[in-house]
């Protein structure tokens, strides 16, 4: 037996889904779509390596290509070890300091667990 969730506006427990995909309060007529609590399950972002590994915070990884720097010219070579990543969300999910190279932000797919 499934466990439908509380009316979100009166918080009664006689919710009942519809047909549609539409969750229906009885006592306050409240409707709501089904998916948005699934989508509010999966609100957290799983970062994961070139091997499918999940990194976190203050992981050491190494990079797995060699990857080339704008603006400087220099490249950061395969095999490269990286101590204490620090994640966040956007295009290049990871800040690190790279000896020799600075701070920089990395792409987690061109970059392996250690």
């Amino acid at each position: 037996m499934s466990t439908l969730p509380p009316c979100s506006q009166c918080q009664s427990s006689l919710t009942y889904e519809d047909g549609s995909g539409l969750y229906i309060c009885p006592e306050c007529g409240h409707e709501w779509p089904v998916q948005a609590e699934s989508v509010a399950e999966s609100d957290e972002r799983v970062h994961r390596d070139a091997a499918g590994n999940v990194l976190q915070d203050g992981d050491s990884i190494t990079v797995v290509k060699d990857l080339k720097l704008k603006g400087s010219g220099g490249v950061v070579k395969m095999g490269t070890k990286v101590k204490n990543i620090r994640l966040v969300d956007g295009d290049h999910d990871i800040d690190c300091k790279i000896d020799g190279f600075g701070a920089m932000s990395l792409k987690s797919e061109f970059v392996k667990k250690i």
